[in-house]
């Protein structure tokens, strides 16, 4: 089984409100500038490629709302989404 990095998270930004960055696993400081929720979740794909982990996206509440997964998963579930 191929080892996991951590976890991309678009969450909502703490400085400028209706705007989303993205923060990896295990490091507090947003790796993105604020943006919209899509064009953050467009950053974080990339990251999480290189990582072979997921991209959470959470909500303006803080909830998670979606998540897709991008490592190499030997018996991944079927899409529901697409």
């Amino acid at each position: 089984m191929s080892r996991k990095g951590p976890s991309v998270h678009v969450v909502p930004s703490k400085t400028t409100p209706g705007k989303f960055v993205n923060v990896v696993e295990g490091n507090p400081k947003p790796v993105s500038r604020p943006a919209t929720q899509e064009r953050s979740r467009e950053k974080a794909v990339p990251i999480a490629r290189h990582n072979q982990s997921e991209v959470v996206i959470h909500g303006r509440d803080g909830r998670i709302r979606d998540s897709d997964s991008y490592g190499n998963d030997p018996n991944p579930p079927r899409d529901q989404k697409h």
